[in-house]
């Protein structure tokens, strides 16, 4: 029987995952691909930890060097993190002739098109279904099962710290600092959560998903990103009235004019399926021109969901390894001389329609002024929500939501309204999406 020897890099809570699902479905996964795929060196700096995972079945090193260059070994698994060493490992490992499995977005998102590069020259295989989403396998889905269609968006909630986050905002009524102490404390979220909570993370995601869905480089730093740490109760509160959910989402849209690439929060009818993932669950919905809207959900985060990406694959890998690289699926869906470097719209010249909040004193005339100023700058109302004040207040909130504008009108109505004597304060402002059409 063929065997395919695997160096495993890192042995933490993915590598293990990985380990165990590879040794507990050896028999199915052989079944399926007819290789026998076997961890036969793994380099992790913790020795005692990788001896108790491995249980004496593999070679075991702290020289991750060792693997790249280990003439034995057939695929990397890279799965230590970061984007210093890992790359230089990658990029060794390719250039050795070996394939590469790895799930670090960060990794891909940065140098994914120097990594691509260097291994359609060496003519190997990298695979990164892990990086996005965990185990909901989103990559395959646009890369190959979507691949008949023109994809015009895509849309996610693709961190799930934040949506933990917000659920429990939603549901327990509390405030982001308190929910945040909660999460790590639960191991949702990192000592250091800023990756996470400032959308850093979705927008690594959302990078990868958009260069596969419209055929273009990775362009993480032209992303927009905004995070939830300034997200406060009221507005989930009010948002919940009107019939919508705050989610953090990372949003890809390709026009005439370029494509949007942005991470922030945004509001989502509760009619939605993707408004009523919760918890620690992502969620994907992808629009192409031949199937409509079509949503992906699972985990996407964790030890064995991520192994499962991680080990599907290593069964590609075992599958096409003796494949001529032109008969393999291009790393990014599309022919390498068909990709095209489109242009990334600036986050003031998108189109979207609004939630915004302010509060100004209670008296006749304070609404029709604000009304006037959006009517002037052609942005019409949706809904509107006008709160009593409360007892022996002269202020109250205004909820306001819009129909489409640009970015850049409204906020240039923002500042007008901001300056009129009856507001007190600076408006909130939320992005909203429809996602249905």
């Amino acid at each position: 029987m063929k065997k395919l020897n695997v160096g495993l890099l890192g042995i933490g809570t993915v590598g293990g995952g990985t380990y165990h699902v590879l040794t507990r479905n050896a028999e199915e996964i052989t079944r399926r691909t007819g290789v026998e795929i076997v961890v036969t060196q793994v380099a992790d700096r913790n020795i005692d930890h990788a001896t108790m995972v491995t249980n004496g079945n593999s070679a075991l090193t702290t020289d991750a060097f060792a693997i790249v260059n280990n003439p034995e070994i057939d695929v990397v698994v890279e799965l230590i993190g970061g984007y210093t060493l890992s790359k230089e490992l990658v990029l060794k490992a390719i250039e050795n002739g070996k394939h590469v499995v790895t799930a670090n977005k960060a990794l891909i998102a940065l140098h994914g098109n120097e990594i691509f590069s260097a291994a359609q020259k060496a003519g190997v295989i990298v695979a990164f279904e892990a990086a996005v989403a965990g185990g909901i396998p989103i990559i395959k889905a646009l890369r190959e099962g979507l691949g008949a269609n023109k994809i015009e968006w895509v849309a996610g909630i693709i961190n799930g710290t934040t949506n933990f986050i917000l659920t429990e905002m939603r549901e327990k009524g509390l405030a982001f600092a308190d929910v945040l102490g909660e999460a790590q404390r639960l191991g949702y979220a990192e000592a250091d959560p800023t990756f996470d909570v400032e959308g850093i993370d979705a927008a690594h995601k959302l990078t990868i998903m958009s260069a596969i869905a419209f055929g273009m480089p990775m362009k993480f730093e032209q992303a927009y990103t905004e995070g939830i740490t300034k997200l406060q109760q009221a507005d989930i509160k009010y948002a919940e009235e009107l019939g919508y959910r705050v989610k953090l989402l990372g949003i890809s849209k390709r026009s005439d004019a370029g494509v949007e690439l942005r991470v922030h929060p945004t509001l989502i009818s509760e009619k939605r399926l993707i408004a009523n993932v919760n918890g620690a669950m992502n969620a994907v919905v992808v629009k192409g021109d031949a199937v409509g809207p079509t949503l992906y959900y699972g985990a996407g985060a964790g030890a064995e969901p991520t192994a499962s990406a991680v080990v599907a694959d290593l069964m590609d890998v075992a599958r096409l390894q003796n494949v001529p690289f032109e008969s393999r699926v291009p790393y990014l869906a599309f022919q390498t001389d068909s990709i095209v470097d489109l242009p990334i719209l600036p986050i003031a010249e998108i189109a979207s329609a609004y939630y915004l909040r302010m509060r100004g004193n209670d008296k006749p005339g304070v609404l029709a002024g604000v009304t006037k100023i959006l009517a002037d700058r052609n942005i019409s109302i949706d809904a509107m929500l006008q709160k009593e004040p409360d007892d022996n207040e002269t202020e109250a909130d205004i909820v306001i939501l819009t129909h489409m504008t640009i970015e850049k009108n409204m906020d240039a109505a923002i500042a007008e309204i901001e300056s009129l004597a009856a507001i007190v304060g600076k408006l909130v402002k939320i992005r909203m999406e429809e996602l249905g059409k």
